[in-house]
This record gives C-alpha cells, sequence and structure tokens, in this order.
C-alpha cells in the first residue's frame, strides 16, 4: 500500500517538560490508524505538529512526498483534519456551514457540498440550523467539512467525545466505510479504546509523550487478547524514565 504520511524522529517539547519526543511512524493508504493514550500522553500536540498548527523542535514530516516543513500547502492538499472540537456556526444550516468551509478551498465544484453531505448522512438534514443538531450530528457535520478537498487522509482528534451510544456507532460506521469504499486514510486520536476498537486497522500507544507500540493490529495484538489488555500491557512495559522526567532534568 501506498504511504501517505511518514512521521520521523519528531519532537516538540514545551517548557513544563511535556510534549512528545522522537515518534516515527507511517499511515497507508486506506488505512485506519487508532492513537491511544491517557488525557496528557501528547495526542494533540502530535496531531498539531503534523497538520502544521505546532512546529516540531526536530524530525521530519512528509505527507505523500512532500515535506512538510518546505512544501506546506503541497503536503497539505489532500488532508482533511478536525482538531480538538467539532466547531459549527449554530445560527448557520448545515448546507450554509459547508459553503463557508468550501471558501477556503478556491475552485471547488458545488457539486461537493451535495457529496459529502450524502457521505456522512446528513443530506436530510441539510437545511437545518446547526444549533438543532445533536453532537454527533455537529461531529458528522465537521467530518463532512474535512471531506470537502476530497482528501486522500483525515486527521481526526478525539471525534468521539460526549457521544451518545448511536451517534459514536453512525460516525464509525461513517469512517469504516469511506476507508473501504474510497480508500481515505484515517489517523483518529482517542483515549478511549472502546469507542474505535471495531474499526482500527493499526494502532499507536503514546505514553507521557512516547509512541510506545504501532504496527498493524493484527500482527501486534494476539488474538486472544483485547485491545485494552494490549494497551495496558504495553503501558506498563513502556521505555522507563518518560519524556517529562528527561526534560525536567535537562532544565534543572
Amino acid at each position: 500500500m501506498e504511504t501517505l504520511l511518514e512521521v520521523q524522529g519528531v519532537s516538540k517539547r514545551f517548557g513544563n517538560g511535556r510534549g512528545i519526543g522522537q515518534v516515527s511512524f507511517d499511515v497507508k493508504a486506506g488505512d485506519i490508524v487508532g492513537l491511544f493514550g491517557q488525557n496528557g500522553a501528547g495526542k494533540t500536540t502530535l496531531l498539531k505538529t503534523i497538520t502544521g498548527l505546532c512546529r516540531p523542535d526536530e524530525g521530519r514530516i512528509r505527507m505523500f512526498g512532500c515535506d512538510l516543513n518546505t512544501h506546506y500547502e503541497q503536503a497539505m492538499s489532500r488532508v482533511g483534519c478536525v482538531i480538538e472540537a467539532a466547531d459549527a456556526y449554530d445560527y448557520m444550516t448545515g448546507k450554509r456551514n459547508l459553503r463557508q468551509a468550501a471558501r477556503y478551498y478556491p475552485g471547488l465544484p458545488a457539486s461537493r457540498n451535495e457529496e459529502v453531505l450524502e457521505m456522512t448522512g446528513l443530506a436530510s438534514y441539510q437545511n437545518e440550523r446547526a444549533k438543532h443538531y445533536s453532537l454527533g450530528m455537529k461531529q458528522r457535520l465537521a467530518l463532512a467539512a474535512a471531506l470537502l478537498p476530497e482528501p486522500r487522509l483525515v486527521i481526526l482528534d478525539e471525534p468521539t467525545n460526549g457521544l451518545d451510544i448511536e451517534g459514536m456507532v453512525e460516525l464509525r460506521q461513517t469512517i469504516a466505510r469511506l476507508a473501504r469504499e474510497e480508500g481515505i486514510a484515517f489517523l483518529i486520536s482517542s483515549h478511549m479504546l472502546s469507542h474505535l476498537e471495531p474499526i482500527v486497522t493499526s494502532i499507536g500507544i503514546l505514553h507521557r509523550g512516547e509512541l510506545v507500540r504501532f504496527g498493524r493490529r493484527f500482527e501486534l495484538v494476539p488474538p486472544d487478547m483485547t485491545l485494552e489488555d494490549y494497551y495496558l500491557d504495553a503501558i506498563q512495559s513502556g521505555k522507563g524514565e518518560d519524556l517529562h522526567e528527561r526534560t525536567a532534568g535537562k532544565l534543572a
């Protein structure tokens, strides 16, 4: 499979010693990568660094063969992302929200709005104001906006936060279908393994800023072990001294 994203030795450290250190992995076409870790493990920092919202202290990020540092627009042209929050203008309809988002993509055909509404199951609700949307519908609207530029890679930060069971299942089904039918790759962070366990094809485990495990799910997780048990085993057998402790020592 074609490699869409390459993260090589990426580090980002903050003044309080937190951050990520020497993270390396790649994402291939059609893959659904679950990036797991407790709150504060560095998931959002990593995704912000990958999408250019944070500049790494060291390391290299390439998308579709383009270096993020030197060819940012070209690298991100086929990437959709939702980082931290699924925001929408509550006074606008779902359709108007997408029209607003489409302004960031010059030359985008008007028909693309209709396509992504169908893809995310929101076509029947496109003329309702977003303030009447459930949280699950707002998450799907954010996903629809991320799909506007026909991306080959979609990056989602904690997309299941606050969803009820029905909303969670609908979002999972949408992601799985897009990966299967459209060949879109997904990189999704979560601190709740059960939310993504049914659909992930690859897993990465972040612990205190370090990527302690990464690989294809069927190669990493034994058939008789749950993903939750595998996660706990990975954390317990982590790489000893964590990034925060090492950085704090350097600053002392």
